[in-house]
C-alpha cells in the first residue's frame, strides 16, 4: 500500500535522526474539505488508506465506525463534521492520533506532506473558541502563505470520548 506521504524514520529512543532547528516541530499536515490543518507529529501513530469501516450500532455520528489496523480496534471520527467542515469529498484516509492511553482515526480526505514548523509559523496560540469552551484548535499556524488550523489532539479525543458516554448512558437509561 502507497500512503501519500513518508512518515520520519525514528531511533530505538522514538527521536527522529535528524538534529532538530531549536524551537522546531514536526507537523503531519491534512486536508479536509479543501482546507489545510494541522497535527503534532509526535501524537500521530499511523496513516492509512481507507479499507473497510464496521459500523457500530447506535454511535454519534461523528462516530461512523471502527476499522481493525494490525488487529487493534480503532474507533473512526469523522473530523469534518465534528470541526463544521462542509465534505467536498469521501475521506481516502484515516491518520491514527494517540493522546494518553485512547487512539482514535480521523477520517481526512489527503496528508500532503509532513513539515518542519518553525517557532515563527506561530502566528496565535489562543486557539479558535474565545467561548470559554475548550477548543479543537489549539492555534494558528502559517504553512507557505496559508494559514491553517493546529488540530488540539487532547481535546478532540476528550470530545469523540464525551459523546461516546452520552450516548452509551441514554442507551442505560
Amino acid at each position: 500500500m502507497q500512503l501519500p506521504c513518508e512518515l520520519p524514520r525514528l531511533t530505538s529512543d522514538g527521536e527522529s535522526k535528524h538534529e532538530t532547528p531549536t524551537g522546531s516541530w514536526k507537523a503531519c499536515l491534512v486536508t479536509l474539505g479543501g482546507e489545510l490543518f494541522a497535527i503534532d507529529l509526535r501524537q500521530v501513530r499511523e496513516v492509512f488508506e481507507l479499507d473497510t469501516i464496521t459500523p457500530v450500532p447506535g454511535m454519534p455520528p461523528s462516530l461512523v465506525g471502527v476499522a481493525n489496523v494490525r488487529g487493534t480496534v480503532v474507533p473512526l471520527a469523522d473530523l469534518r463534521r465534528i470541526l463544521g467542515v462542509s465534505p467536498s469529498t469521501t475521506p481516502r484516509y484515516a491518520v491514527v492520533v494517540q493522546h494518553d492511553a485512547h487512539q482514535i482515526g480521523l477520517l481526512i480526505d489527503e496528508v500532503p506532506e509532513i513539515r518542519w514548523m518553525l517557532p515563527e509559523d506561530r502566528l496565535d496560540q489562543s486557539g479558535a473558541n474565545q467561548t470559554g469552551e475548550r477548543s479543537l484548535l489549539s492555534g494558528l499556524i502559517r504553512v507557505e502563505n496559508r494559514v491553517s488550523g493546529m488540530l488540539e489532539i487532547p481535546a478532540l479525543v476528550a470530545s469523540v470520548e464525551a459523546t461516546t458516554m452520552d450516548v452509551s448512558q441514554s442507551v442505560k437509561s
